[in-house]
Parts: C-alpha cells; sequence; structure tokens
C-alpha cells in the first residue's frame, strides 16, 4: 500500500534522495512499479538503454516461459553422451548418459524419434503407431526406455533428443544422437481367435487366421486343450500343419478350454487366450440329426430320380438304334425284292450282314 500523499518510482526507474525518481541506466533494470531500487540484469543478459523494465537475452539465450525477469537467461542443452543398445529379437532397450552441458537449467528432458530404415539405409520412415515406448515416448526423465513391438529382421534408427525448458524458445533442431538397430528373427504373435466349425459328441473342428505379426513362415501350430472343470495341468497337446483342427476323443456335453499357438524357425510364439468350446450333448446330437433328416431323404429321392432318368434314357436311345437298323435292312430287302438286279441274277440276302 502506497501512503496517500507519498509517490512511488514506476518500473524501471527508481528513487533518488526520496522525491524524485531516476531511470535505471544501461546494464540494469527494475521491471516492477515500487520503491525498489534498479538491479544489475541477469547472467547472459543485457539491457542497453536507460530505464529497462527487463534484461534482454544475449544470442543463444533464453528466459523461459514460466521464467522471471531477475532469473538467468539460459540456454538449450547438449546432445546426449555414450547411448548404447540391448536388442532382444523385437524390442530394445536404450541406454545414455545425460548431456554434457544442460544450458544452465535443471529440468532437462528426453524425447525418442524412431524410425524405420530400408535395408540400404537411404530412406527411413517414422515408426508405426504400435511400437510402445516404456514408461513413454516423449519428456522422459530417466536416461532409459524399453521399445517394443518392432518388426523382425528390420532397420531401426532412434534419435535420442535433449531438451529444457528453452529447447522451444531456439530456432534450431534439439541437440540429439542416433543410433541404429536390427532386430532379430523373432517368434510369432499371438493368434487372435479361434473359431468352431463344426461339432460331434466326440469331437469338434476348429479354425483361427494366421497371426497378425506371424515374423516368418509359420511351420505349424500347437493346440493345447482341457475340460474346463479340470486343473490346466491335465491339459493335451495337438499339432496342425494348417489353421485348422479336429479335436476328438472327447467327451460328450463337455466345455473344453483351447488355445493354440504358432511356431516358426524361431520357435514358438505366446498362446492365444483361452476359449471355451463343447461337444454336443446326445440330445443335442439327436435333435441335429432329426433336423437334418428331411435333407438328407431330400437328397436321397433326388439321387433317385437322376439314376431312373438315366436309365429311362439309356433305354429309349437303345431302342432307337435297333429301330434304325430294322429300317435299313426292310428297305434293302424291299429293293432286291422289287426285281431292280440284272436279268437272270438270283438274290441271296445274308441277314446277318445288317
Amino acid at each position: 500500500m502506497v501512503p496517500i500523499g507519498s509517490c512511488t518510482c514506476k518500473a524501471g526507474f527508481e528513487p533518488d534522495n526520496g522525491n524524485v525518481c531516476r531511470a535505471c541506466p544501461p546494464g540494469t533494470f527494475k521491471s516492477t512499479q515500487g520503491p525498489g531500487l534498479c538491479l544489475q540484469c541477469p547472467p547472459n543478459s543485457r539491457s542497453t538503454a536507460e530505464a529497462a523494465t527487463v534484461c534482454v537475452c544475449r544470442n543463444g539465450y533464453y528466459r523461459g516461459d514460466a521464467d522471471q525477469p531477475d532469473e538467468p537467461c539460459t540456454s538449450v542443452p547438449s546432445s546426449p553422451r555414450n547411448v548404447i543398445s540391448i536388442v532382444n529379437e523385437t524390442s530394445v532397450i536404450l541406454e545414455w548418459h545425460s548431456p554434457r552441458e544442460t544450458g544452465g537449467r535443471d529440468d532437462v528432458v528426453y524425447n525418442i524419434v524412431c524410425k524405420k530404415c530400408r535395408a540400404d539405409r537411404r530412406s527411413c520412415s517414422h515408426c508405426d503407431d504400435n511400437v510402445d515406448f516404456v514408461p513413454r515416448q516423449l519428456g522422459l526423465t530417466e536416461t532409459r526406455v524399453f521399445i517394443s513391438n518392432l518388426l523382425a529382421h528390420a532397420l531401426y534408427s532412434f534419435e535420442i533428443q535433449a531438451v529444457n525448458g528453452v529447447s522451444n524458445k531456439s530456432p534450431y533442431p534439439a541437440q540429439h544422437v542416433t543410433i541404429d538397430i536390427t532386430t532379430n528373427q523373432a517368434a510369432p504373435s499371438i493368434v487372435p481367435i479361434m473359431h468352431q466349425i463344426s461339432s460331434t459328441m466326440n469331437s469338434f473342428t476348429l479354425s483361427w487366421p494366421q497371426p497378425e505379426q506371424p515374423n516368418g513362415i509359420i511351420l505349424d501350430y500347437e493346440l493345447r486343450y482341457y475340460e474346463k472343470d479340470h486343473a490346466e495341468i491335465n491339459s493335451t497337446v495337438l499339432r496342425s500343419q494348417t489353421n485348422t483342427a479336429r479335436v476328438e476323443g472327447l467327451r460328450p456335453g463337455t466345455v473344453y478350454v483351447v488355445q493354440v499357438r504358432a511356431r516358426t524357425v524361431a520357435g514358438f510364439g505366446k498362446f492365444s487366450s483361452k476359449m471355451c468350446f463343447q461337444t454336443l450333448t446326445d440330445e443335442d446330437f439327436k435333435s441335429e440329426l432329426r433336423e437334418q433328416l428331411p435333407l438328407i431323404a431330400g437328397s436321397a429321392a433326388a439321387g433317385v430320380v437322376f439314376i431312373v432318368s438315366l436309365i429311362a434314357i439309356s433305354i429309349v436311345c437303345s431302342r432307337k438304334r435297333a429301330y434304325s437298323k430294322e429300317a435299313v435292312y426292310s428297305d434293302k430287302l424291299q429293293h432286291y425284292s422289287t426285281g431292280r438286279g440284272s436279268p437272270g441274277m438270283k438274290i441271296y440276302i445274308d441277314p446277318f450282314t445288317y
């Protein structure tokens, strides 16, 4: 509070002898109104004119959005150092040392830029969104990150950026270090789902799609199944060369828990989530059979009609051929009997030649 009848100096001015205000000389500043005196410019800043309310940062130095006018101007950090990588199939751990220069600040964090490159390294593109970063991709406070869900046998380039509270003020890209890695052959990803094609009292047939990331040629699949009311340790294993399998030797009207996994030269992938499938009960089987009887009878009747039709057509064709031969024989016999042969000649006809 300012007492009534008294005066205070505005920002950029300081009191002189208690009754006048004097402009802050160059190299000093005063950011607020009041009785306070002008202050020397903080490190890495300057004022070149009188009555400065704030000191301007020197080239290459900046004041953060939350920094006060009496705080020093700071700079961006240098690049991270001594980065190392640990590759495990389609995942990688990156570790590094903090920058040698922090820019005079204690709020340095790290960003990871992921790029997938061609084998010749001539062109790279940003990684897919399904690549995972733990604990996160941006704003890392630790000098370590775990990256997973990469493609097998692929070349990646990782850029580790060091940024701080004034990096967004700099016109230049963040200082960074780059490391290239190549992933290994990996086991296939999990099979997403299974479908039941058919079921009997003692079996059912299942099918499933290929894993979204086969990571190579699928050699075969392994099914694991057990009765739902029993422990998983009692599982039975079945191999299939295709993505379809018939599970036999089951109990009627019983629910089974089934899982499947794919195998490549790199080994087995993880088992799929557990899914339940049930065999038919005796009543279900009879009911299904009753529903199919009309169709079976209709198919049998159609088959009988077809066979009878073939027999009838065959008989008709045989009769036509026999009638045709008889007609030819009659015509020739009539021809010779009308005396059209040479005079004095006797005609002998062998009916077996016609």
